[in-house]
């Protein structure tokens, strides 16, 4: 990578005031962010060679999966202003999390299982863009027929998440243990957040990964906060050595570092390959919202507004645009990459909005795919018994 010597900071990325958190629609990077950026980097040697491997096209890459998941927040967010929606699960602030960790994986072997929050990465395995808006209009032509705004598809190894977030450690512990029978060398990764820590399925599932030597990696995506109720609340003190109570290799990351958290993530999956699984990787980072939208103003009241002004100022999206300027991407790149981006999310919400009046009959949607006794409901409205 290039040296650190700044440019006159110029923003290229669009703002939407009545969309984005405040402290992002006049974003400026702080005077001290390259040599911060940097720093990130130089505390693990490891981690900075595999970011110096990345090329221009790799890093742009990146870049744009970056974007498109804030442009996807904004789409949403724009559809509940509409009335299109009654509310929406944003990610916004954790975008890097997201994008840093799913770009390490092989989409033609290894599984994913996101949280609400990380649906930014269903795209980059493959699943179409139109499908994640379809999941929250449930329509019958979406990934999962119209049963849940989570979203899913098995052809692009995504497993549906459920709402029981703690639920998807072991899920995703039993994926790994036949992704290793399958010996094709695939691996299995999910996210974790604060609340889920203290869930029953998680610690059953960490310590079945711990105990089997699975391959699976495990994002704990520390942004503070069990829902709406802040973290320190819990008693649990931090959470950057949890995954050392079960056995599991952890590492920290900063959640809001692009690199920092894909390297970190490379290097976890390299190893999990190997054989020496699993592993956890502790992402510290913050969302700039409520639990919905619909809560926003109850985040603000719930945490100082210091705390939103010192995250703001770590924009995910921004800080790696001002490393792009600086590695010589130059203004205009960065604003045909957003431009073309930006396409592609309207595009996709137009698209999905043309299924929307297609929705399943609600009893139809509860029994379709259900067996009993091994013949399949289908479309017939009749109990299903199970032993």
């Amino acid at each position: 990578m290039a040296g650190s010597a700044r440019a006159p900071y110029v923003s290229f990325m669009r703002r939407y005031p009545a969309y984005d958190p405040p402290e992002y629609a006049d974003w400026t990077p702080e005077p001290r962010e390259a040599e911060r950026w940097e720093e990130t980097l130089d505390e693990h040697p490891r981690r900075r060679a595999v970011a110096g491997e990345l090329d221009r096209a790799e890093l742009l890459r990146l870049h744009d999966a970056l974007v498109q998941n804030r442009l996807l927040d904004i789409a949403l967010a724009r559809w509940v202003r509409r009335g299109i929606l009654s509310k929406a699960w944003l990610g916004t602030g954790e975008e890097a999390v997201t994008v840093g960790s799913v770009a390490a994986l092989d989409p033609s072997r290894d599984h994913l299982c996101p949280m609400i929050r990380n649906a930014g990465g269903c795209p980059m395995m493959g699943m179409p863009l139109e499908d994640l808006f379809r999941g929250y209009l449930a329509t019958a032509d979406g990934p999962n027929g119209g049963r849940d705004l989570h979203v899913g598809d098995a052809a692009h190894h995504v497993l549906q998440p459920i709402s029981h977030m703690g639920t998807n450690v072991p899920v995703m512990a039993g994926v790994a243990l036949g992704l290793r029978r399958a010996g094709e060398g695939g691996v299995a990764l999910t996210f974790i957040g604060d609340g889920a820590t203290k869930s029953g399925e998680a610690h059953e599932g960490l310590h079945v990964a711990a105990a089997l030597q699975l391959p699976v990696l495990f994002v704990l995506q520390d942004n503070g906060v069990a829902l709406g109720t802040r973290g320190d609340q819990h008693g649990v003190g931090s959470l950057q050595r949890w995954g050392e109570l079960y056995g599991i290799p952890t590492t920290h990351a900063d959640g809001n570092h692009l690199l920092d958290m894909h390297a970190a993530t490379v290097l976890a999956v390299a190893r999990l390959r190997e054989g020496k699984g699993p592993a956890l990787i502790h992402a510290r980072t913050f969302r700039m919202g409520g639990h919905a939208t619909h809560d926003v103003s109850e985040a603000r009241r719930t945490f100082p507004a210091e705390l939103f002004r010192t995250w703001g100022q770590k924009d995910p999206v921004g800080r790696f645009e001002e490393f792009l300027k600086r590695e010589g991407v130059s203004t205009g790149e960065l604003e045909e990459l957003e431009e073309a981006v930006t396409a592609r999310v309207e595009t996709a919400a137009e698209t999905a909005l043309l299924s929307r009046d297609r929705r399943p009959d609600p009893v139809q949607a509860l029994y379709d795919g259900v067996s009993e006794g091994g013949v399949l409901v289908g479309l017939e409205r009749r109990p299903v018994h199970v032993v």
